[in-house]
C-alpha cells in the first residue's frame, strides 16, 4: 500500500506543470505561515498589531461605532453570512447534488470530502488553540466559539477555492479558469475582512484562517489532479 501511495505521489510531483509546483508551494507556505503565526500569537507578539487594527476600524472615542457609512456595516453583515455554515452548507449540497446528477461521482465525493475535511480541521484547530474572542470593541454580530483561526475565513477559503479549482479543471478556456479562481479568492478575502470589521475576530485570526484554508484547498487540488478525470473526460460523459 505504501509503495502504491509513493508511486501516486511521484506521479503528481513529477508532472512538469507550474500550477502543480505552485500548489505544492502554497501547501508548504500555508502550513509554515500558520505555525509561525500561531506561535507568535500564543507568545503575545501579535497583541499590539491586533488591537491597533481593531481600533482603526472604529470611530475615535466610540468603539461601538465602526468607521464608514451605515450601509458599509450592513454590507459587511451580509458578506459575512457568505462564510457562515448555513450558506456554505447549501452551496456544498447543491454542488454535490449537481455533480451526482451528472454522474460525476468522484467529483461529488471530492467536493464533499474536501469541504467536510476543512470544517473538521477548523474545529480541531479552534479547540486546540482556544483563543478568546476580542473584547476591545463590541461585536456587531453574535458569536459563540473560540477565535483562532477564524472559521469563516478558513472554511470559506476551503469551500470557495475548492469549487473554483474544480470548475477551472473542467474548463478549457484559460480566461474562465482564471475567473473562477479569482472569484473564489475575492469571496474568501471579503468574508475574512468582514470578520475583522465587525469586531468578532482579530486580524491574526483571519490571517491564520486564510493560511490554513489555502493550504488545505491546495492539497485537495493536488489530490484532484491525481484522482479526478481530466477536463475532456468530464466534458464528454460520466466518469463512473
Amino acid at each position: 500500500m505504501f509503495s502504491r501511495l509513493q508511486s501516486g505521489l511521484r506521479r503528481v510531483i513529477t508532472l512538469q506543470e507550474p500550477l502543480v509546483w505552485a500548489c505544492l508551494f502554497l501547501v508548504s507556505a500555508g502550513v509554515f505561515a500558520f505555525a509561525s503565526l500561531t506561535s507568535e500569537m500564543i507568545e503575545g507578539e501579535t497583541h499590539g498589531f491586533d488591537n491597533t487594527v481593531l481600533l482603526m476600524l472604529r470611530q475615535a472615542g466610540e468603539p461601538g461605532i465602526p468607521v464608514g457609512p451605515a450601509w458599509l456595516t450592513k454590507a459587511f453583515e451580509d458578506i459575512t453570512s457568505l462564510g457562515g455554515i448555513t450558506v456554505l452548507s447549501l452551496v456544498t449540497v447543491f454542488v454535490v447534488v449537481y455533480l451526482m446528477l451528472r454522474r460525476s461521482h468522484r467529483a461529488a465525493l471530492f467536493v464533499l470530502g474536501s469541504v467536510l475535511g476543512g470544517w473538521l480541521l477548523s474545529s480541531v484547530l479552534k479547540l486546540g488553540v482556544a483563543r478568546p474572542r476580542p473584547d476591545l470593541v463590541p461585536h456587531l454580530v453574535e458569536v459563540y466559539d473560540f477565535s483562532f483561526p477564524s472559521g469563516h475565513a478558513m472554511v470559506s477559503a476551503v469551500t470557495y477555492l475548492t469549487l473554483g479549482a474544480l470548475l477551472s479543471r473542467f474548463e478549457e478556456r484559460g480566461a474562465l479558469r482564471i475567473y473562477y479562481l479569482g472569484a473564489a479568492l475575492v469571496l474568501t478575502m471579503l468574508v475574512g475582512t468582514s470578520r475583522v470589521y465587525l469586531g468578532v475576530h482579530y486580524p491574526t485570526d483571519v490571517l491564520g484562517g486564510w493560511c490554513a484554508g489555502i493550504a488545505w484547498a491546495s492539497l485537495c487540488w493536488l489530490v484532484a489532479r491525481r484522482f479526478l478525470p481530466r477536463r475532456a473526460t468530464a466534458a464528454t460523459g460520466p466518469e463512473s
